[in-house]
């Protein structure tokens, strides 16, 4: 499994689903919290039905006449010198090969977010409630919305074609886009292991980053005892770049990560040696 992207909320990084695999790919979110998911909206401070009505016992307006704030002007010029923040991302809906389909999380997505929450692992590595319930699981999915509005990253669930059954999840994140790279991070539950979907998931992905958006360099970060998710990563065309010492917190620890790197000048990532599942 490859590690969470060290992002905002951590979520799903490499998770292999070779039969050997231990159950999780930790994709996370570059540059993940440490904070645990208590699947609690955050307050926006403001109430949205709050009547917009003036009070009429309120103080009457300042003069016009009175003299204007010096600092005014210049608060105004940095605003406007200010750069842009992140665009918000429309998520596509892309095949992963002839069993398994790409697309935006969906609220019908929760039996996928229960079974994770049993998983030993992927409640460690990701934002996944540890303790089930609708409401945890449902202010995780509305979490990946959010990624999506405020231009954070593009998450898919992984969803098998022949029953609609989605069995994983696979992010891009853009946290470091500005410096012209990005992660990517995966994470599958046992029921959707050893089906060759976690390396037709992040073939999809990567070549998709690489050819369409353009992003000048991919990388996925896996602890070293996972092979497994080591060697999907190198079957699509990553390149081991070295060990990443006391990286990420998992669990109570801090863990090693290997980085692994593909650059969109090292060829596209389905012209590289492949092997079958």
């Amino acid at each position: 499994m490859a590690a969470p992207e060290p992002d905002a909320p951590r979520e799903p990084e490499a998770l292999a689903d070779a039969e050997t695999d231990p159950g999780v790919a930790t994709e996370a979110d570059p540059g993940a919290g440490a904070e645990a998911d208590t699947g609690r909206e955050a307050d926006t401070g403001t109430d949205p039905n709050q009547d917009p009505t003036p009070d009429t016992d309120a103080a009457p307006a300042p003069d016009a006449n009175t003299d204007a704030d010096p600092n005014q002007d210049a608060d105004a010029d940095a605003e406007a010198d200010a750069p842009p923040g992140p665009e918000p991302v429309t998520l596509p809906s892309m095949s992963a090969g002839p069993d398994f389909v790409l697309r935006p999380w969906e609220m019908s997505d929760l039996p996928l977010v229960r079974e994770a929450s049993q998983d030993p692992y992927i409640p460690l590595i990701t934002t996944i409630p540890a303790r089930y319930s609708d409401a945890a699981a449902e202010a995780f999915v509305r979490r990946q919305w959010e990624r999506a509005a405020t231009g954070a990253g593009y998450p898919f669930a992984i969803v098998r074609s022949r029953d609609r059954r989605p069995v994983g999840s696979i992010g891009l994140w853009l946290r470091e886009l500005p410096e012209g790279r990005a992660s990517i991070g995966y994470w599958m539950v046992a029921s959707g292991r050893g089906q060759g979907v976690t390396r037709a998931a992040l073939r999809t992905v990567t070549s998709w980053a690489l050819r369409d958006l353009g992003i000048p360099r991919l990388q996925l970060f896996i602890e070293p005892w996972n092979t497994a998710s080591a060697r999907i990563a190198v079957d699509v065309g990553y390149r081991r770049e070295g060990l990443l010492r006391g990286w990420q917190r998992v669990g109570d620890e801090r863990r090693d990560m290997a980085v692994y790197g593909l650059l969109n000048t090292d060829g596209p990532a389905d012209g590289r040696a492949v092997t079958t599942d």
